[in-house]
């Protein structure tokens, strides 16, 4: 992934167990299906880590708690801590969150990407940069970028 790390021994936690989200009775196959907290961190808590063979979920940068959905306004909000607070590898991995669910969810979402208050050196520019629009997609025009953001979303089996 990335030569140099920043951060050579991150801590690593243990992955919560799954939830069964159980099975909803469809009644109408057209009307727009709720979409919930839960569902949001099922999509984002398998993204790898840039620097490390580890999950998001597992390095702690994402939490289930720093998801904030509201279903009837159609806004998704996440929240994430990088593991150390000069990580130049922070809006890597907010390009990566923002891929992720622009994949997954319908075009009806606004999606917001925020590094946690106080956890980050350039918090504010990385918040800025992760919620403009154009620099969003000046970054995604990079090749070199969309491939080091596929590679975080490629699925793992391990």
């Amino acid at each position: 992934m990335v030569s140099e790390l920043i951060n050579a021994n991150p801590v690593v936690y243990e992955k919560k167990e799954r939830r069964d989200r159980g099975a909803t009775n469809v009644v109408d196959e057209y009307a727009a299906e709720p979409i919930d907290q839960l569902e949001i961190f099922d999509h984002i808590r398998d993204i790898k880590d840039p620097e490390h063979p580890y999950s998001l979920e597992e390095l702690k940068v994402i939490t289930e708690d720093a998801v904030e959905v509201d279903d009837e306004r159609s806004y998704v909000r996440v929240t994430f801590t990088p593991t150390v607070e000069h990580c130049s590898m922070a809006t890597v991995i907010g390009l990566c969150l923002r891929v992720k669910l622009l994949r997954s969810l319908p075009s009806r979402y606004k999606v917001d990407i925020r590094v946690a208050p106080g956890t980050h050196a350039t918090e504010a520019a990385v918040n800025k940069q992760l919620n403009d629009k154009e620099r969003v997609a000046a970054a995604l025009e990079n090749p070199n970028l969309v491939d080091m953001v596929d590679e975080c979303l490629a699925p793992s089996y391990a």
